[in-house]
């Protein structure tokens, strides 16, 4: 299965009138903040790789996950395998990846607003030290038609698929820039 993301830099406010207009679903906002790893042994900034620790606090409470992401597979989008599983003690992972030689390398942390619309999320991103972006996701393995219906919700609402930016927050966060086509 691949994640397949389409990013853009965009002002929150006419994308959730849009959101709104076209009957999205609202499923609340969360507060994430993302450990982001180092592996012991390769430069993942070389692989194109992370391996992060995220935890999630909403009105229900925090949870915790660990993520493996590959390298993009495509230059069109952000698309990439990606593994991720629920942590019950996100201290004890952290303590079990550092004692296996991984590295703490820096903290993404994010205000997340949440919609489905079909078969995909947007996320209306509020990053730290990186600014306002719109992100439309789905998983899928068939990765060109997913990117095409990514394009076209992204075109509904009102954003230029042309100003994708495919640098992760992360890279933005290490500034990285914004990478477009």
């Amino acid at each position: 299965m691949y994640e397949v993301e389409l990013k853009i830099r965009a002002d929150h406010d006419p994308v959730r009138d849009r959101l709104a207009a076209m009957d999205a679903d609202p499923r609340g906002t969360v507060e994430q903040e993302d450990v982001y790893y180092q592996h012991p042994t390769r430069d993942f900034g070389e692989t194109d790789e992370a391996l992060r620790l995220r935890r999630e606090t909403d009105d229900d409470g925090t949870t915790t996950a660990v993520t493996y992401k590959g390298p993009l597979v495509e230059a069109a989008s952000k698309t990439r395998r990606e593994y991720e599983t629920g942590v019950d003690d996100g201290e004890a992972m952290a303590r079990a990846l550092e004692a296996l030689g991984f590295e703490r390398f820096e903290t993404v942390r994010k205000r997340r607003e949440r919609f489905d619309r079909g078969d995909y999320t947007v996320t209306l991103d509020a990053v730290e030290g990186v600014g306002d972006y719109v992100e439309v996701e789905t998983e899928a393995e068939a990765v060109e038609s997913a990117r095409e219906g990514a394009v076209e919700l992204l075109t509904e609402l009102g954003l230029d698929p042309n100003d994708q930016v495919r640098t992760s927050y992360l890279g933005l966060l290490l500034g990285g820039g914004d990478t477009r086509e």
